[in-house]
């Protein structure tokens, strides 16, 4: 039976680079990990094995490397968009680029006072602890003419003690689950927005501002929101995204629910009001929907944000 070849792609996958940028004594950290992803005319080397058109994956590794030396690492998105522009412009072969990136976030040690007998508060600013909140992404696509950024992040455990509740559900035979009118509600979520940045006549959006501000407005919008569901909490977050960042058309997440459970502890002759949780870890239910600003159409794969 005759075979054709369908979509396929090669690159170099988690190129992990440190970049320290020395300001004197002040130093800065970027720390990302980079999946290149090359497409286009590369039919030959699936059917016969001709190289022709195959820039070596090692290739694409080491341009990451002397990139980060060339351009330095403002973002990520800006680090990546430096990247897809090179592969698709430099090699005619190559018709579009991928790239996805994951940025490990730093902060500064706050060091003792200056009268210390090693080296003062003032001195050092060389030192960082790992951020453990979140980790950030981005998957920036190339095709020489048109630019699709999507950016977000994973990983970030959140908690609403109380003002939630869950019920008014269906029941049916199976049912076991009790009514709650005031529970835990807890996820750990991963988030992805496009921007409606597509092309270089317009306007570049600044990547760091934008990332720090939907953060900012997606946790405000879990915080506030008195939840009967998750739902209802996931659509407030990506409205009020929507609504607060002009550069952003499309939100997708996918929120695990991280199930808090009352423990009985009428055995042992306590009351638990609600004080005492047992956290399980699986199974959970999962929760997940793309929000929309009115008038545009969905782009972000229904699987890029799903576990």
């Amino acid at each position: 039976m005759p075979t054709i070849l369908g979509q396929n792609q090669y690159g170099k996958a988690e190129n992990r680079v440190v970049k320290i940028t020395r300001d004197g004594a002040t130093h800065h950290i970027k720390d990302l990990n980079v999946s290149v992803a090359l497409s286009g005319d590369m039919e030959e080397v699936h059917y016969s094995g001709s190289n022709a058109n195959v820039l070596p994956t090692d290739t694409t590794k080491n341009t990451v490397y002397a990139f980060a030396k060339e351009y330095g690492i403002e973002s990520a998105e800006q680090f990546g968009i430096h990247l897809a522009r090179h592969f698709v412009t430099s090699q005619e072969p190559i018709q579009q680029a991928r790239i996805r990136i994951e940025e490990y976030a730093w902060e500064r040690i706050e060091a003792s006072d200056a009268n210390s007998q090693f080296i003062g508060s003032d001195e050092v600013k060389h030192s960082f602890v790992r951020k453990g909140q979140e980790t950030r992404v981005t998957q920036i696509t190339y095709d020489g003419e048109k630019w699709e950024v999507v950016s977000g992040l994973k990983d970030l455990v959140v908690m609403n003690s109380t003002n939630s509740e869950f019920w008014g559900y269906v029941k049916d035979k199976y049912t076991t689950l009790q009514e709650a009118y005031d529970r835990i509600l807890a996820t750990q979520v991963s988030g992805r927005w496009r921007f409606n940045w597509t092309d270089d006549e317009q306007r570049m959006p600044n990547w760091e501002k934008s990332y720090e501000q939907t953060k900012k407005h997606m946790l405000q919008a879990f915080a506030e929101t008195y939840s009967l569901s998750l739902q209802q909490t996931l659509y407030q977050m990506g409205s009020r995204i929507i609504n607060n960042r002009s550069e952003i058309d499309e939100v997708r997440f996918s929120l695990p629910n991280k199930h808090h459970f009352l423990v009985d502890l009428e055995p042992f002759g306590l009351k638990n009001d609600n004080e005492v949780y047992f956290a399980a870890d699986r199974p959970y239910g999962l929760i997940e929907a793309t929000i929309l600003r009115d008038g545009c159409e969905p782009k972000i794969p229904v699987d890029l944000t799903n576990l």
